[in-house]
């Protein structure tokens, strides 16, 4: 049987993934595969490359230093997580992600990435983290406040508008033994925004503006079945047992270690199911 992680975004929220995928960490489980969007990517690499506790570290140390994110990047560069230091600065020099463990390892990475053109959901397998850095940038790309991200002579932007949660990909690539970790409590739905902004912003990408517009509806839909699978009993899902206050681009080092404490407490909670699951 194959087994896999679907691991959701949710910018710093994804400190709780991190923690989940840590535990997993210490206690040797490993899968075949990780499908995943934005910051479950960006986190995911380092379950991977079996560096426990890098997410964690580099986040609190540099949450705040204007160099990784912020208003003023956004002004400056056009992306509110600076590309230069947070996608090259720190896995190059400062905090070097382990690209030789990350190759030696079994594990499959898929990233998910939307088509600004189509604004369908695009699946691409990561190989080496170094070299697809701007791959890592394109699934983390949050419309508004990010530029679109080049590949191959197009443009992307977060995998996240367009497939949340890659549960449905993983099980038609033959994954059966499945855990899916969500950064949202049990129960959270999205609700429907005002169509106004992506109309004016994208306005030259008509089907993005579908894909943005209706993400709400998509991301319900994708909820409903990780319940319904759920409660089959046909996959393992580790989400937040309670609620932490924290925002998408949070600099408050208090706020991202109570997020990744919370997702270590939740996986050592869940830890003997997902062991029985992956056997």
């Amino acid at each position: 049987m194959k087994t896999a992680l679907v691991l959701e975004g949710g910018a710093m929220r994804g400190l709780y993934t991190a923690g989940v995928l840590d535990v997993l960490l210490d206690n040797l489980i490993e899968v075949d595969a990780v499908y995943a969007t934005s910051a479950g990517v960006l986190f995911g690499v380092n379950y991977i490359s079996k560096q426990r506790g890098r997410t964690i570290r580099y986040n609190k140390k540099y949450a705040a230093d204007p160099r990784y994110m912020g208003i003023k990047s956004l002004l400056t560069t056009g992306n509110i997580i600076n590309k230069d230091f947070a996608y090259y600065e720190i896995p190059f020099k400062l905090d070097v992600f382990d690209q030789k463990s990350f190759s030696e390892s079994k594990t499959k990475l898929f990233a998910t990435i939307t088509n600004v053109v189509s604004g369908a959901v695009e699946y691409r397998r990561v190989n080496n983290v170094l070299q697809q850095m701007e791959l890592l940038r394109a699934t983390s790309a949050m419309p508004f406040v990010s530029e679109m991200v080049a590949l191959d002579g197009q443009f992307y932007f977060d995998g996240g508008l367009s497939d949340s949660i890659p549960l449905k990909q993983c099980i038609a690539d033959g994954y059966q033994q499945i855990v899916v970790v969500l950064t949202r409590c049990a129960g959270y739905r999205k609700q429907k925004r005002n169509p106004l902004p992506a109309k004016i912003f994208y306005k030259k990408y008509p089907e993005l503006i579908k894909t943005i517009n209706m993400r709400y509806a998509m991301y319900n839909r994708q909820m409903d079945f990780v319940e319904q699978l759920e409660q089959e009993g046909k996959i393992v899902v580790v989400r937040p047992s309670e609620y932490v206050k924290i925002a998408r681009i949070e600099k408050n080092a208090t706020r991202l270690q109570a997020m990744y404490d919370l997702g270590i407490k939740d996986a050592q909670h869940q830890l003997l199911t997902i062991k029985k699951h992956f056997e």
